[in-house]
């Protein structure tokens, strides 16, 4: 199972990715992870750095589940043949889901220091229908549709539990 995630900010992505990870026991790569310096959200790697970190992921995994809003980075999954799904459940669906996010460790030191960009964050979900570049649904919707592979554009989240026949298919696709 190979399986790239792409969405705006509060889409689940997140969820749905470990779901499936856990779900058929194979890695995950959360592309915040390689698009940001270690500790700090607010500094950005390198592109290429990122890029060679994605390759090197999905290269060294037979079996693997990768989320993020980059189109470029989950573009460099792409060469390697996943199921590539678009969460795209609208913005008030996404402003819910950030509104009512957990804790993420990896970006955040606190809960309290994640609640003090919220604002920023739902301003950010906001403009993902208007702006460009590469964390936009213009962009998104470019990779979805010239990719030519396996792939699904999702309106709502999934039901996990229990999970429908299709995607319990996804973590048997080869």
């Amino acid at each position: 199972m190979r399986i790239a995630i792409i969405g705006n900010s509060g889409s689940g992505k997140s969820t749905l990715a470990r779901w499936l990870a856990s779900r058929a026991g194979v890695p995950i790569l959360d592309l915040d992870t390689v698009a940001w310096e270690p500790g700090q959200i607010a500094v950005a790697r390198s592109t290429d750095a990122a890029v060679r970190d994605v390759r090197a992921f999905c290269a060294l995994h037979e079996s693997w589940v990768i989320e993020g809003c980059y189109a470029n980075l989950v573009g460099v999954a792409l060469a390697f043949a996943p199921r590539l799904v678009f969460l795209n459940p609208g913005e008030t669906r996404c402003i819910t889901n950030c509104r009512s996010r957990p804790w993420e460790p990896h970006k955040y030191a606190s809960k309290a220091e994640q609640d003090e960009h919220l604002q920023h964050l739902l301003a950010w979900v906001g403009q993902y229908y208007s702006r460009g570049g590469e964390m936009s649904l213009s962009s998104h919707a470019a990779l979805f549709a010239a990719y030519e592979g396996r792939k699904s554009e999702l309106n709502c989240m999934p039901v996990l539990e229990p999970p429908s026949a299709e995607l319990l298919a996804w973590t048997n696709d080869g």
